[in-house]
């Protein structure tokens, strides 16, 4: 037989207890990573769809910019009070 089954058979009660207490934490500490890294998912889908919308509003003011003509470069300054 092996010593390593021979073992198992009369671990004592403490380190029973000290395993399963490692790997209740393991399982854990696994749960925990699954979540943060859902979270980051999220958030770096919510980034690009705010990195999209500024890029549309961005346009947007541009447009509103280049057609307003508060915006709009006067050739000499004697224009200005």
């Amino acid at each position: 037989m092996n010593a390593d089954s021979e073992g198992a058979d009369y671990e004592n009660p403490e380190e029973v207890e000290e395993k399963t207490r490692l790997i209740n934490q393991v399982l854990e500490l696994q749960h925990t990573l699954e979540d943060l890294s859902s979270r980051v998912d999220a958030v770096k889908e919510e980034n690009l769809k705010l990195k999209s919308e500024n890029q549309v509003l961005g346009q947007y003011i541009e447009n509103l910019m280049s057609a307003s003509s508060v915006f709009q470069t006067t050739d000499s300054k004697s224009k200005r009070k």
